[in-house]
């Protein structure tokens, strides 16, 4: 299976449990990997026959932007549904973290795989 990625989308939003990571946007990192067949699109030049991925990353950054999640859990797999309901789509990872989150670590966060059943 093929892949297009989008790599270190970086996104402002609101997510956390406690009052202080609720009182403002802070940085979400989000990684997605889709696995499609880009067999036609190589053929046809068409990039109607694969994956947009400036369309997948505009819906992406404008969920984030918007909702307002408590865990990186819950944004994660709102991602993977949003990519997994782009035509073409067979599977997708994503990976959210949080920069900063933990005193000591670069970032904190998940990464999921899901499918289309």
């Amino acid at each position: 299976m093929d892949r297009i990625f989008v790599n270190d989308l970086l996104i402002r939003g609101v997510i956390g449990i406690s009052e202080r990571e609720r009182e403002q946007p802070q940085d979400i990192l989000v990684n997605i990997v889709i696995y499609t067949d880009i067999h036609k699109a190589g053929e046809t030049d068409n990039v109607d026959d694969s994956v947009n991925y400036r369309t997948v990353a505009k819906k992406v950054l404008a969920h984030v932007e918007k909702v307002q999640r408590y865990t990186v859990e819950a944004l994660a797999t709102d991602i993977a549904d949003l990519v997994l309901g782009e035509p073409h789509v067979e599977k997708v990872q994503v990976r959210v973290e949080k920069p900063g989150a933990v005193r000591f670590s670069k970032s904190v966060g998940v990464e999921i795989e899901r499918s289309k059943p």
